[in-house]
């Protein structure tokens, strides 16, 4: 909110606009101070000098270094008068670093987990900006034991001499004011992925201590803060604390010298303990995205160096990640790559020029205006499609990841569909295509691309930087997609011949198989999908037409069946048996899936389709309940069930509706003296019936020997059946969730996939931490 008084403004400091200041034109001013004289602040009386004594406190032009110091963490409060009146008297102003930690999601999105994460890739990507502009080869990261983390890099180093508008360290204001640093012009940076200024200070302001050093000009160059203030820490023999006792700056501190540096060293290492008053108790660093992001900057800046070190386990050696690629997106590609490919990987480069609008202080430094700016943007794409199915699409801006993808995505994925539709039209005789079109999701189909484009001040959506808001991303991406691919297939080479033709036959045979699941599609929806005689026989199916409360219970045999039939509440819950281990279908094709009977089964009583015509509004059932004996081979039969569900019933797995029943493993007959009848208790792994056991023969009870194991769910009566596995009330189920899809397909992959080396070696690493007594054998 801007409140202005009067036409004119204060002429001592510009800035009060961005503060968020009432502005004051000078004749107002001294009415307002003859006001403040005769009422006061909250009834007390205060002499007439007293507002402009808060001016010169508040602005940089008017007061002292020392003024300006004091005034980083002050917050100026009017007191309301009593009464309803609402005046500018009841507005707060929070200046500087105070506004980040008191609405701290403004600016990392969070305080748990993903917050923390983001404040350290603000410091990282300050490093990894100057190495892109040329100045460093190494980055390294290490998480400390004490909680706190550091990051050391070899670029030019943070400036070091004195900012002549505030008369601070290059190093102060990087580290405590918002919106300053060298990204904001082109001179210094071409592109950035950090705003230096912007992710630095709300490190720095939300975190409990950071040290800073500085390797420069044959120096080493420190200072520290405390939640956003300088000073100095005494620390003593233990080291560096945030709890260390803390010295502010006074009006004569300067950024210290510390020692020198070697000749032609320079550098910055910034370490900083996260501030437990803002982030959650649960909050961590989570070392396996730290390690593939660090994976992923190192394909995106060919020849850095990443390097990871964590040091938090005190009683284990540090263990260290280190990532180097000199292949770039090329080698990021088919390092992402799922499958076999169909074309070699393809690279596009591309740029465009576009200007762009933005305010700027005018010559006097008195007062915004707006001013066009001439921008060129750097296109950067790798490309490659494989035999499979999936879309495997990342994209970047300035080497930040952006996830929900933005502008440059959608001029991607424009100019690909456009491209694609035009050559198919031209090839429309040999393809045989008819009028049909092709969609985005059919040339998409088997693609792994990684898309960059570089540019100076994008705009992103957010603080988190997740989606690119620059609109001439869009066209001139499209242009650079339309460029690069009418290049390649005109290409007269025998190998881009083929590959071109190749992949014109996969895009069209796409089209074709979406068009034909739409055509089954709508000929399945006028069916009744609860007809009996559509099917198969050997379900047992409830009587409740209720989605929301019906469950299928998938069990192994007719000897499970045998007891689940008499055992369930027939009102709401079906069964349906499947013969042994199903097919695996993580390597076997979509034909030879529908044609093993029994995962055409299990598709055909969900009643939701399969792959992506998928539709889970139409699933029969609220809770699919995978119901397997409770060894080896129930596990792996459960472990293909899921893999059928993963690949063509996903969204059952989205929404969380698939659960695995967990039957016990033990019946213990506790017997009592006297009348009293026995007790029965069940047990579901051997660690909790040994402690069943011996509570009992401490308490000094008596139980049946030999101890009932269940080999299969078979061996139940209805009863126990009922009691264990299948009353709502006092079953136990498992809700198997899709929370990660990238982790859990590649642990699909690895663990049901045809590439059995992987497999091997993974089984020969966790070998050493299976119990052989725990073996079913």
């Amino acid at each position: 909110m801007r409140l202005r008084t009067g036409s004119g403004v204060c002429t001592l400091c510009p800035l009060w606009s961005s503060l968020g200041v009432v502005r004051l034109a000078p004749a107002v001013l001294a009415s307002a101070e003859a006001r403040v004289g005769r009422a006061g602040v909250g009834g007390a009386r205060n002499p007439a000098s007293g507002l402009r004594s808060k001016v010169a406190r508040r602005c940089p032009a008017a007061g002292s270094r020392s003024n300006a110091r004091r005034r980083r963490r002050r917050t100026w409060t009017s007191v309301a008068n009593s009464g309803d009146a609402y005046s500018a008297r009841h507005l707060s102003v929070l200046d500087g670093l105070d506004a980040v930690r008191k609405r701290p999601g403004m600016y990392i999105g969070s305080t748990d987990s993903r917050g923390l994460m983001h404040c350290l890739w603000e410091i990282i990507d300050n490093s990894v900006d100057e190495a892109l502009a040329g100045h460093g080869s190494r980055i390294r990261v290490q998480l400390h034991s004490d909680g706190s983390v550091s990051v050391d890099d070899d670029g030019r180093g943070v400036p070091v001499d004195i900012e002549p508008k505030t008369g601070l360290s290059g190093v102060e204001v990087v580290f405590t004011k918002l919106h300053a640093g060298g990204k904001f012009g082109a001179s210094n940076y071409g592109s950035a992925g950090g705003l230096h200024g912007v992710g630095a200070s709300v490190v720095n302001a939300l975190s409990a201590r950071l040290d800073v050093e500085v390797d420069r000009g044959g120096k080493t160059y420190a200072m520290s803060f405390r939640r956003g203030e300088p000073g100095i820490f005494e620390d003593g023999a233990d080291g560096p604390s945030p709890t260390s006792n803390f010295v502010p700056f006074t009006s004569t501190s300067e950024l210290r010298v510390v020692g020198k540096a070697k000749r032609g060293v320079t550098g910055t290492r910034v370490r900083y303990w996260a501030d437990p008053q803002v982030f959650i108790r649960e909050a961590s660093f989570q070392t396996n995205d730290l390690a593939e992001r660090a994976r992923q900057t190192a394909f995106l800046v060919p020849g850095l160096e990443m390097v990871i070190e964590d040091a938090r386990d005190e009683s284990t050696a540090p263990t260290t990640q280190q990532f180097r690629f000199d292949g770039g997106i090329t080698e990021f590609a088919d390092f992402l790559a799922p499958d076999a490919p169909t074309t070699d990987t393809w690279r596009i480069e591309g740029s465009g020029e576009f200007t762009e609008t933005i305010p700027v202080l005018d010559d006097e430094g008195l007062q915004l205006v707006t001013k066009e700016v001439a921008r060129t943007m750097h296109v950067d794409l790798a490309l490659r499609w494989g035999t499979g199915y999936e879309t495997n699409v990342k994209s970047f801006v300035n080497i930040i990841s952006t996830p929900k993808g933005g502008s440059h995505l959608a001029g991607f994925e424009q100019g690909m569909l456009r491209f694609f539709r035009a050559e198919v039209e031209k090839n429309a005789r040999r393809l045989k295509v008819g009028n049909d079109k092709l969609d985005k999701d059919d040339v998409l189909a088997g693609l792994t691309a990684v898309v960059t484009v570089r540019i100076p001040e994008p705009q992103f959506e957010g603080q988190t930087k997740e989606v690119l808001g620059t609109p001439a991303a869009r066209a001139i991406v499209q242009k650079a997609v339309t460029a690069g691919l009418t290049e390649k297939f005109a290409s007269t080479k025998r190998q881009d011949k083929a590959e071109t033709n190749l992949l014109l036959d996969k895009v069209v045979q796409e089209m074709k198989s979406r068009l034909s699941a739409r055509a089954h599609k709508e000929t399945q929806r006028r069916k009744n999908a609860l007809e009996s005689s559509s099917l198969p026989t050997k379900l047992v199916d409830c009587r409740s037409n209720d989605v929301a409360q019906s469950e299928l219970f998938i069990v192994e045999g007719d000897s499970a069946l045998g007891t689940a039939k008499p055992a369930r509440n027939s009102e709401f819950q079906a069964l349906l048996p499947i013969r042994g281990k199903i097919l695996n279908v993580q390597k076997a094709s979509i034909s030879d899936m529908l044609s093993n009977s029994e995962c055409a089964s299990i598709i055909q009583v969900v009643g939701a389709g399969s792959g992506r015509s998928f539709d889970i509004g139409q699933a029969r059932y609220g809770k699919v309940i995978l119901m397997s004996d409770a060894d080896v081979d129930g596990a792996h039969i459960r472990t293909l069930l899921l893999t059928l569900f993963f690949r063509y019933m996903r969204p059952m797995l989205d929404e969380g509706r698939v659960f695995a029943a967990v039957p016990p493993l033990h019946r213990v007959v506790i017997m009592h003296a006297g009348r009293k009848p026995n007790e029965t208790v069940y047990t579901y792994s051997e660690k909790e019936l040994h402690t069943l056991l011996s509570k009992l023969e401490k308490q000094g009870k008596r139980y049946q020997d030999p101890i009932q194991r269940y080999k299969g769910l078979g061996e139940m009566d209805e009863d126990q059946l009922w009691n264990t596995t299948m009353d709502p009330s006092a079953r136990l189920l498992r809700r198997v969730t899709n929370a990660d899809a990238h982790n859990a397909e590649r642990v699909f992959d690895l663990l049901m996939g045809s590439d059995v080396a992987p497999r091997k070696e993974f089984i020969i690493e966790g070998s050493e931490q299976v119990a052989r007594a725990d073996i079913d054998v």
